[in-house]
């Protein structure tokens, strides 16, 4: 790990413990190749979804990354009427991340999160550092106290 990013250095601010892994050297390596790399149960590894309701506002949703994010159960969750994943190239001016570093803490504005209630199954949890290739082990219960996240059920 040659530098903290802003994920660490929100963490350490609050001191709240975590742990960081460095997977690979691969950009294109997959969710499952890093769970298996890292012996990690890959419903307990979590991948960063943003996305634009039909108000043009932007949610985020973090689901295991084994699944996919129910667009529907995302919409009615954060009361739009419908929510669709936001252009790739638009993900670093919306969220100040790039695609396989996106992480739920630290993006350039507080949006709206909302996590699979199947965080709950996990005393910790892992999923993006903010660096392409670094993940974060985090206690479930410490989330709360760095992003107002809401647990409900948004994937399939």
């Amino acid at each position: 790990m040659e530098s903290k990013t802003n994920v660490m250095r929100i963490l350490d601010k609050l001191n709240i413990e975590y742990k960081v892994f460095s997977c690979t050297d691969d950009p294109f390596v997959s969710a499952n190749e890093v769970c298996r790399t890292l012996n990690i149960d890959p419903n307990q590894d979590f991948k960063t979804l943003v996305t634009i309701g039909k108000s043009n506002d932007y949610y985020v949703f973090v689901v295991p990354a084994c699944k996919t994010l129910d667009l529907k159960k995302a919409a009615k969750a954060v009361n739009e009427k419908s929510v669709s994943m936001i252009p790739l190239k638009d993900l670093l001016k919306v969220s100040g991340y790039v695609h396989g570093g996106c992480s739920p803490i630290g993006m350039k504005k507080l949006y709206k999160t909302v996590f699979d209630y199947s965080i709950t199954d996990f005393e910790k949890i892992y999923f993006s550092a903010g660096k392409v290739n670094e993940i974060i082990e985090i206690k479930v219960d410490d989330i709360k106290k760095v992003i107002p996240a809401e647990f409900l059920d948004i994937a399939r």
